[in-house]
């Protein structure tokens, strides 16, 4: 009988490998599907949303099917779970679904549409193995803590978020990505099958729970909206992180990366046995929240690295600590599939909330602070000392020292946020002082912490950027946050850190072009020498200052993918389009989709100006694309590419595009004139033919340059990286 037990306790490094590798495919097959869509759908944001919340149902559905399988006997299970993997495998290798086009109005449909039918059935069974695999291994008597290994899970989700970007998408095309993918699914199903073996002989407890187990531990609805919120605040944390970095500190591809990566390493740590470090980490949490948290609600504070990495910590603190009370609420392993599903539906939750609503109600990223609050209210309480406990624990003395502090903490809320106000830096470190100070003392009154902790966040700049969004002065879309500043005798547009356009204030000087777009950047030399009758294409209208280049006779029509931008124009926050091209046509939508139903031949010169952020949209940048632009341009058309970025150096991948589609490429490189209100551009011309090019050089007062050297091949729509071209 001990040799039987022995036998079914053995094989956690099996079920660690299984886990583990099931969770590496999960991530990679996501950002895979995800590229194989780009260019048939664009890259609006309902695209991405409509892909966001399939993959979120499927993987609810997958915790949902795995709850209810490990009803069943363990032998029932594994029959059925190999046999639909099995039959999942029929769909593989992956590729674009070929289903009926969408009609006029239906898109919204069609998409996750598109998606269910290309990996739905493989996503969906992939989704429950993590939590079906520990229910496997929890079935053998002499089995250990099967909660553990939910962190070889999250170590997997990890490395195959790293891998995608790093070493995947870089290195095959999506042809080989996908058949290295089924390659490693039907391993998995094969370690699947072991796995089960190794428990097929385990003798069976039923579907149901033991009555005297299922009475001695009852699941109240408490404890399920606790475990609700235990596990939405830290994945609506993650995002929201992910966009206040993204936001205020530096517009860099894949930063996203590092708020998802500290994330699901939280599970590993939080989900271990021994807990040393999420025992230090929850007594210092409450200190960590003030000390960093409180900078949450500052317009532009994560510009200094060192507070970014602060709030990427406190991200991961926060999440451990929670996550670690998630664990220590875990119920009997007979109901671990059920808490798994809890769990995974308090993650949708926290991103439902970040990545769908809050975009639509708020101007600003006051989730990232609604959140932080909530983790507030969730954190453990540990007065950092024992008598602070013991007083915050008696009756009505300790709620009115409570009461008094809230209110001593509010008035030195409003005098910081003076000092913020007047940027006098002496004046605020007493306030701060005394918040923090109060803020560790009530440690241990929970509603007295929260308090303190909100007004710690408005006064140090919360109020300020309360009054930017009742100004009006910002707005918001599933592209990002916008924002307006008059600065300097100009209006400037931003989004997150990049500047978008600006136009003097002074009426004698609003239709003089500015920021990248001046009259010695290669776009300005193209449109002044352009003839009347020219008919000019824009990609991306910014804030309409290239419009002002515009002559009589020609006509112009811009692409912009974001109605938010459009109405800057409309509204006359920025007058260019309304006093240089009132009739210009405005085509709302994806350029390259648009531009494909634009007749052929239609545009003399056409302008592709939507590179400058952090989401570099790689579709518009592949051979494809590119034949596309030549279709739209008339026969001694130019193409104007403009490559200015801070991060990611664009020339080499146009010069590799140049050479493999056939065009005659220079490059401008403006400098910087700040008098002018001038930024420093790159612009590319490309042409069919090298006279065409010559003769734009004959016709231009500054010189242009050679292109560098290409990239060692040309993005395809089947194989792009944008990890080559970062400017380390």
């Amino acid at each position: 009988m001990q040799g039987d037990s022995t036998r079914g306790a053995a094989g956690r490094g099996l079920f660690t490998i299984v886990i583990l590798g099931g969770s590496f495919l999960l991530f990679l097959v996501q950002p895979m599907v995800a590229r194989f869509a780009l260019p048939q759908l664009g890259g609006a944001p309902g695209v991405w949303n409509s892909a966001m919340l399939v993959f979120q149902v499927l993987l609810l559905g997958g915790y949902a099917y795995a709850h209810a399988l490990s009803r069943l006997p363990l032998r029932r299970q594994a029959a059925i779970h190999l046999s639909l993997l099995s039959l999942a495998a029929l769909t593989l290798p992956a590729s674009l679904a070929d289903i009926p086009p969408p009609r006029a109005g239906w898109e919204v449909l069609w998409a996750p549409a598109l998606f269910l039918a290309t990996i739905g059935p493989v996503f969906f069974l992939l989704s429950a193995q993590a939590s079906l695999m520990q229910r496997w291994y929890a079935a053998a008597p002499a089995a250990k803590n099967p909660y553990r290994l939910y962190a070889a899970s999250n170590i997997g989700s990890f490395a195959g978020l790293l891998a995608y970007p790093f070493w995947l998408e870089p290195e095959m095309a999506l042809g080989e990505q996908s058949r290295a993918w089924t390659i490693g699914y039907l391993v998995l199903i094969a370690m699947t099958a072991l796995a089960a073996a190794s428990r097929w002989n385990v003798p069976s407890s039923g579907a149901a729970p033991a009555a005297s187990e299922a009475a001695a531990e009852p699941i109240g609805k408490p404890r399920l909206l606790l475990w609700l919120a235990l596990s939405a605040v830290p994945s609506g944390l993650m995002l929201s992180t992910t966009t206040l970095l993204t936001t205020d500190l530096m517009a860099m591809p894949l930063l996203w990366v590092i708020p998802l990566g500290f994330y699901l390493l939280s599970f590993s740590v939080a989900f271990s046995e021994r807990g040393d470090w999420s025992d230090i980490l929850s007594r210092w949490a409450p200190f960590t929240l003030l000390l960093v948290g409180g900078l949450a609600m500052i317009s532009g504070g994560q510009g200094n690295p060192i507070l970014a990495m602060g709030m990427v910590a406190l991200l991961f603190v926060l999440a451990v600590v929670l996550h670690s009370r998630l664990y220590a609420l875990r119920p009997h392993p007979r109901h671990l599939t059920f808490f798994y599903l809890m769990v995974a539906a308090g993650g949708a939750l926290g991103g439902i909330f970040t990545a769908l609503i809050a975009p639509v109600v708020f101007d600003w990223v006051y989730e990232h602070a609604i959140l932080l609050f909530a983790a507030a209210l969730l954190i453990p309480q540990s007065p950092l000392l024992p008598f602070l406990g013991r007083f915050w624990r008696s009756g009505r003395l300790s709620r009115a020292a409570a009461l008094l502090a809230v209110i001593v903490a509010a008035i030195a809320a409003w005098r910081l946020s003076i000092a913020v106000e007047q940027g006098t830096g002496s004046e605020m470190l007493w306030p701060i002082g005394v918040l923090i100070v109060l803020g560790m003392l009530v440690i241990g009154k929970r509603w007295a912490f929260a308090a303190i902790f909100a007004l710690l966040m408005l006064g140090y700049g919360g109020l300020s950027t309360l009054e930017m969004s009742a100004a009006g002065a910002r707005s918001r879309s599933y592209f990002g946050v916008y924002s307006v500043e008059e600065k300097e005798g100009m209006r400037r547009l931003t989004h997150g850190t990049t500047m978008h356009g600006q136009q003097w204030l002074a009426p004698g000087r609003s239709k003089d072009p500015t920021a990248y777009y001046g009259p010695r950047s290669g776009a300005g030399i193209a449109l002044a020498g352009a003839d009347t009758g020219t008919q000019v294409g824009i990609v991306g209208l910014g804030v309409g200052t290239l419009a002002c280049y515009r002559k009589p006779g020609q006509g112009w029509t811009f692409f912009e993918i974001d109605p938010a931008v459009v109405r800057y124009s409309r509204d006359r926050t920025f007058t260019f389009l309304a006093d240089c091209a009132p009739n210009a046509r405005i085509v709302i939508g994806d350029a390259r989709l648009k531009l494909a139903e634009e007749p052929a031949g239609e545009f003399d010169l056409l302008v592709i100006d939507a590179f400058t952020s952090d989401a570099i949209p790689m579709h518009l940048l592949t051979r494809e694309a590119f034949a596309t632009y030549r279709r739209a341009l008339s026969g001694d058309g130019l193409l104007l590419v403009h490559v200015s970025n801070r991060f990611i150096d664009l020339a080499p991948m146009i010069s590799a595009l140049a050479r493999a589609g056939g065009w005659h490429a220079r490059i401008r490189r403006d400098p910087v004139d700040l008098a002018a209100g001038l930024a420093a551009s790159d612009w590319i011309v490309l042409g069919r033919s090298e006279e065409r090019i010559e003769a734009l050089e004959a016709a231009s007062p500054h010189p242009w340059e050679d292109m560098p050297p290409p990239s060692r091949r040309a993005w395809t729509d089947d194989n792009a990286s944008v990890v080559p071209l970062l400017r380390f």
